[in-house]
């Protein structure tokens, strides 16, 4: 026997991951995305970078992605038994949280600049992935490449949020009081 598993039987495999990973990463992104609002005053009242793109946009590119992403992960967690399969999953994993990480810092904690912090790790990361996910199946990979390009774009599009707003980060009430005598 010259073969692990049949085609049908890696295909199959293949959509049951699919069926798994795909609503999975889809509800992760939405649910990441609902912590944090572009409908804040705050948001508002921001200057807008001029290569910011229509806001429904947003909506749309990220159902895309997390489509492929999902699909991409599908992809190599239906690998058995191939080298560097566990590692490429966990790497994943911890990269992806940083992608779920950026809406909430961004628009919740309103920290511009720890947002722009999360892209660079999400970046790094996103390159370890596509890497790792080369190995094993290189259309994973490529799956993967429009969300790296989205998320470059996206660093990009933040650091000119805070070139635009300088100070613009919510300031925390520590209750510190100045006094001033005369």
């Amino acid at each position: 026997m010259t073969f692990l598993a049949s085609k049908a039987q890696l295909r199959a495999s293949f959509l049951r991951w699919s069926l798994f990973m795909v609503p999975l990463v889809v509800l992760l992104g939405f649910l990441s995305g609902g912590l944090g609002s572009p409908n804040t005053v705050w948001f508002q009242n921001l200057d807008k970078p001029a290569i910011f793109p229509p806001p429904y946009l947003f909506g749309i590119v990220w159902s895309v992605l997390y489509v492929m992403i999902g699909l991409a992960l599908a992809l190599v967690a239906s690998a058995w038994g191939a080298f560097g399969r566990g590692l490429a999953l966990v790497v994943f994993g911890l990269h992806f949280l940083g992608n779920l990480a950026w809406s909430p810092v961004f628009f919740a904690l309103q920290d511009i600049d720890a947002a722009l912090w999360v892209l660079v790790y999400v970046n790094a990361s996103l390159v370890a992935v596509i890497a790792l996910f080369w190995r094993i199946r290189r259309i994973a990979a490529l799956l993967l490449v429009p969300y790296l390009a989205w998320t470059l774009f996206a660093m990009v599009l933040n650091y000119q949020f805070i070139a635009a707003n300088p100070g613009a980060d919510a300031q925390i009430d520590d209750g510190a009081v100045e006094r001033i005598e005369l």
